[in-house]
């Protein structure tokens, strides 16, 4: 799986472009495999993620983003079931409430990250400050920035100094031991399309759908952009992007999966060790417990 891990993972923007990337990508895989590819991936993870949580050193920040109906939400449960959820975390960022607008755009960012020996997951995250505001620049009129008083005033310069702001925010992040992965779920328009009807068509599915959907869809091309111009500006070595197929959500799960697993390893982690005295009390305890 390694080679299939490297297809996708982006460290240098500069030479990212969206086009270079098939949304329909399965590899040699086959859907009726899938089960038990995850299967045996998801217990691979839970052995790490239990080293994790005893050695307390780490912590791992999974990212998520996509457009609507590119499968974020089944991904999330279909490759983190069968973890600990003592030690997983779980955040969907909705619009900002009006708290969050009084703070800089990382702040609820940051207060949800995740502890040291834990898994956090976002469902959107920080990056919605570089998308749909750059897709929607009027909404950083909400943001209360210094200099920012007309849409026209976001200029290329401030969005530099916002991608600065990510780049130095992750850096920090990894220095302090948070692992870091970045999923963008790459789904075509006519794929989105399909999902949209569906969920229209089905009575079960109808609440995932709105009407803002259908008016978001006509920025596909600006989003588009916008996904294209964050990974160039934020893919790094120690925090790259990995822009995943997402027209066949079988593949996008196991790839989810390997990338994942592969990090955990990555860390080599290894239980705590404990010191001599300690291991002395283990063995009194035992003598202890064995003559009750």
């Amino acid at each position: 799986m390694k080679d299939i891990i490297n297809k996708f993972k982006i460290t240098n923007g500069e030479k990212f472009s969206l086009k270079d990337h098939d949304t329909g990508y399965s590899a040699d895989y086959k859907k009726d495999d899938t089960e038990n590819i995850l299967a045996d991936l998801i217990r691979q993870m839970a052995k790490l993620q239990s080293a994790l949580y005893a050695g307390n050193r780490f912590s791992l920040l999974i990212i998520f983003q996509a457009m609507d109906a590119a499968g974020k939400d089944g991904a999330i449960a279909h490759t983190l079931t069968g973890l600990n959820p003592e030690g997983c975390e779980v955040y969907s960022f909705k619009q900002p409430s009006a708290e969050e607008l009084d703070h800089d755009f990382l702040w609820r960012h940051y207060k949800a990250l995740p502890e040291f020996g834990r898994i956090g997951v976002h469902n959107r995250s920080h990056y919605e400050n570089v998308l749909i505001t750059k897709v929607h620049p009027e909404l950083l009129l909400k943001e209360k920035l210094p200099g920012i008083m007309h849409v026209k005033d976001a200029d290329k310069k401030f969005w530099d100094r916002r991608y600065k702001s990510i780049r130095s925010f992750e850096e920090h992040l990894t220095n302090n031991g948070t692992i870091i992965i970045k999923f963008f779920l790459n789904l075509s328009k006519n794929e989105q399309k399909e999902r949209f009807l569906k969920r229209i068509d089905n009575p079960e599915k109808n609440w995932k759908f709105s009407a803002a959907d259908i008016y978001e869809r006509e920025f596909w091309d600006d989003y588009m952009k916008a996904y294209e111009k964050a990974i160039q500006e934020t893919a790094t070595d120690h925090c790259p992007w990995y822009v995943l197929p997402a027209d066949k959500k079988w593949f996008t799960r196991i790839a989810i999966s390997a990338i994942i697993l592969d990090t955990l390893k990555a860390l080599k982690l290894t239980y705590p060790v404990l010191p001599k005295e300690e291991k002395d009390k283990l063995e009194e305890a035992k003598k202890l417990l064995e003559k009750q």
